[in-house]
């Protein structure tokens, strides 16, 4: 069974820096797989406050996870800068799954890929609800 190749930086649609921390390496001398879903959810959540997709703190709406995955092509180290590239693939009616790459420096290919998928819930009974139609209209922005 053959890979499908690491995406480029032009596949995604917006951007998130995170330095990576001396704590992130692990016996093997590079970022622990675990580290890459914390650098999904941050760059997903600093998307989605910063853009105006979700209170987080105050709105009667907010979002949960739902699934998450990754894909490794190639290692990050202590100390490289990593960019998250963040892209929507997947409206639902109370749902969006987020595409993701973790980019290496400068690197122009994904060190690896995944997705996160986020349900948008009432706050008080944590159920599903429709995405709100000002945040699916900025969830369209990054959509391919």
């Amino acid at each position: 069974m053959s890979r499908q190749p690491p995406g480029r930086r032009a596949d995604y649609r917006w951007f998130h820096d995170i330095t990576t921390r001396w704590m992130d390496n692990d016996v093997f001398r590079h970022v622990n797989n675990v580290n890459y879903f914390s650098f999904f959810d941050t760059a997903v959540t600093y998307y989605e406050m910063s853009q105006g997709v979700v209170d987080l703190l105050d709105g009667a709406v907010h979002c949960v996870v739902a699934e998450v995955a990754c894909r490794y092509h190639s290692s990050i180290a202590w100390p490289d800068r990593v960019r998250v590239g963040v892209r929507a693939a997947r409206l639902g009616s109370s749902s969006v799954r987020y595409e993701l790459a973790i980019f290496r420096n400068d690197d122009d290919e994904a060190a690896a890929e995944g997705h996160f998928v986020h349900v948008f819930v009432t706050r008080g009974e944590q159920r599903p609800t429709p995405i709100p139609e000002p945040s699916r209209a900025i969830l369209q922005t990054i959509t391919v």
